[in-house]
């Protein structure tokens, strides 16, 4: 597995040389853009004073203060910016995990330890599982700052990006202003959530559509005809919620 940063952890006055690796492999289907004649579409990097097309050699980025006018900057800019943080995960403070509004949770990362930081990383892990407690720290990946929690996980140590909080956006409109439940209607729906109710496992889900457009490509290109299953119609008029929510229980038991 390739590292995508290679830095250290800084755990008060401890530096734990560390790689980090993406925890996550999302398998999805590449299209290429084609012309009606079946040519592929080609996209140029156009200058636009001269109209010519650029080498990617010959990119540089830039950022435009005036109108016009641009400052060039290269990666060694960015780390000149804060060079600790451009190579340091700098925890900043311990807290409990069920402290961490879910919703921050962005990206997971594997963090690996590099040699000579094989010791230093197994302390900071048992402390952390013994402890209960999670790592709020911040770093740099990609030209980015970015706060992240650092957890124990199967003896190991992983590093979730967090959102800032300023990146949510406000809630929406309350829904239930007016609206008057029946305590037999509650009753009914928390008998149904409870008939649902099975205890989580990740590998029961699977992403079965990337699957399913294989076999439709598969067969389009041996010139099958496609059949495509039908689906049920849904009523889009809400019906009556006790009608319903007793239709609900009663299929999931014949299910059962």
């Amino acid at each position: 597995m390739r590292s995508i940063w290679s830095g250290a952890i800084s755990f008060g006055l401890v530096n734990i040389p560390v790689k980090l690796l993406s925890a996550v492999e999302t398998e999805e289907l590449k299209f290429d853009l084609l012309s009606k004649d079946m040519a592929p579409i080609r996209y140029a990097r156009i200058d636009k004073n001269s109209g010519k097309e650029v080498a990617w050699k010959d990119i540089v980025k830039g950022y435009e203060y005036e109108e016009g006018k641009y400052v060039v900057v290269d990666d060694k800019d960015f780390e000149k910016a804060n060079p600790k943080k451009a190579k340091t995960i700098d925890i900043l403070q311990f807290s409990k995990i069920d402290e961490i509004d879910p919703l921050l949770y962005e990206k997971p990362y594997y963090l690996q330890p590099s040699k000579g930081g094989e010791k230093a990383y197994k302390l900071l892990q048992e402390a952390l599982a013994k402890s209960g407690k999670v790592g709020i720290a911040e770093f740099m990946l990609r030209n980015r700052e970015h706060i992240c929690a650092l957890r124990s996980y199967n003896n190991r140590l992983v590093l979730s990006q967090l959102r800032y909080q300023q990146e949510l956006r406000d809630l929406p409109e309350e829904v239930d202003k007016g609206i008057k439940l029946s305590d037999k209607e509650l009753q009914l729906a928390v008998k149904l959530v409870e008939q649902l109710t099975e205890k989580f496992e990740a590998d029961k889900f699977k992403d079965t559509y990337v699957d399913e457009m294989k076999k439709i490509i598969k067969a389009k290109a041996s010139g099958k005809k496609i059949r495509v299953a039908t689906t049920e119609k849904t009523d889009s008029n809400v019906k009556d919620l006790m009608d319903v929510l007793k239709a609900s229980i009663g299929n999931n038991r014949k299910r059962a």
